[in-house]
């Protein structure tokens, strides 16, 4: 089927209102990571009045749908997150989320229903499809080990011949979609170190063996990592964001806990970062009579898009919105599970803006008053429409 700009964009305003709903009814029941039943549930039933498609759960709280088209083809696989985060929600609005603790406050709410959009679309054009069209609606991307990795080892990407995602984009405005092949987003590691000491009396000092004044050096020795250890022109952070120690004015405590983050594209540079760090810490406590405990987690990889997928995305992308509306974006350090699907096939991972300066649509993701430019959400029905397309009309 030849891509006709004019038609997609009937096709989108035809689920426009429920695409809309459909995101509030999410934003306002909330599920966290891995606890997503009654989301993945709502998303099933939906599916369910759809026609054409296949139906699967390969794990509790995932749903995947499969449409195979009238015509041999490739197959495509879609992907839309379903989890929300632990975040009280400050927003004032009709869809305020029904559950203390608990909002959408990083878009994924937006990414389910878009999806879910463009299966309503695609399934009822199921005559104008080539090969097969997989939905994936993935819980868990918030929390490791991550629902991708799960549905890749379901074997959800067996026989995939390409993967693509999209992410709404606080960075970004309302209409504007932001591509980039290679590095996209980083791999988000976590490190956990305990300083242990000798507690004593704060007024004898030389009596304690001091974790708060030995951790404040590993801290500012830790900044060494970044600042003299990396190539400066290699993207890399390293952020101490926790110490917890201490319980009173007059008290060294006997140990302090340290935890942070560290950010790279760059396989290799995890391990020797990771090395780096436990040589700094090692160093300091034993020169101050103190030892300690290192542990390192590597979380997602990072995510490294497919050079020819998002050649052949951007421009389908062009061709549905203009030139002036997609730009090549900036990297992040941020992290995303996507990437788990990209070891299996190739994959492609773009971001959809949703900032609205007149809307008051500003707050950062993960803030207890994020919400998305409603507008965006026909963007992303749209862009998911456009590759679809395309990807059914290549030879």
């Amino acid at each position: 089927m030849a891509l006709n700009v004019l038609s997609i964009d009937s096709m989108v305003q035809s689920v426009e209102e429920d695409v809309i709903a459909w995101r509030r009814h999410l934003h306002e029941h909330p599920e966290v990571s891995f606890q997503e039943r009654e989301t993945a549930q709502f998303v099933y039933d939906l599916l369910s009045t759809f026609p054409h498609l296949a139906l699967t759960r390969p794990t509790p709280t995932s749903v995947v749908a499969r449409l195979s088209g009238a015509r041999p083809g490739k197959t495509l696989a879609l992907r839309a997150d379903m989890d929300a985060l632990p975040i009280h929600e400050e927003n004032d609005v009709t869809y305020r989320s029904q559950k203390v603790g608990v909002m959408h406050a990083c878009g994924h709410d937006g990414h389910t229903a878009m999806l879910l959009g463009a299966a309503k679309v695609l399934a009822e054009r199921q005559a104008d499809i080539a090969g097969d069209i997989l939905f994936v609606f993935q819980h868990a991307e918030e929390l490791l080990p991550g629902g991708a990795a799960e549905l890749v080892e379901q074997g959800v990407l067996d026989g995939v011949d390409a993967v693509v995602g999209q992410h709404l984009w606080q960075p970004l405005a309302t209409q504007t979609i932001g591509v980039r092949a290679g590095a996209l987003m980083a791999s988000p590691d976590t490190f956990y170190m305990t300083i242990l000491g000798r507690g004593g009396h704060a007024a004898q000092p030389h009596l304690n063996v001091d974790p708060i004044a030995i951790g404040a050096q590993v801290v500012t020795n830790l900044q060494h990592v970044a600042s003299r250890l990396t190539d400066p022109l290699e993207p890399f952070v390293l952020s101490v964001t926790k110490f917890i120690g201490g319980t009173a004015d007059n008290v060294t405590p006997g140990a302090v806990e340290l935890c942070g983050t560290v950010r790279t594209f760059r396989e290799e540079l995890r391990d020797e970062a990771a090395a780096w760090m436990e040589r700094i810490v090692r160093g300091i406590t034993e020169a101050h009579g103190a030892s300690y405990t290192f542990r390192y987690e590597k979380g997602y990889r990072p995510v490294l898009n497919d050079e020819q997928l998002t050649a052949f995305v951007q421009e389908a992308l062009v061709e549905a919105f203009g030139e002036d509306n997609v730009t090549t974006t900036d990297p992040t350090m941020g992290g995303e599970d996507f990437s788990a699907y990209q070891m299996v096939a190739p994959g492609t991972f773009f971001f959809t803006g949703i900032h609205n300066e007149e809307k008051g649509v500003t707050f950062p993701h993960h803030h207890p008053r994020f919400d998305i430019d409603e507008d965006a959400l026909r963007v992303g029905v749209k862009a998911f429409l456009a590759i679809a397309f395309r990807f059914a009309a290549a030879e």
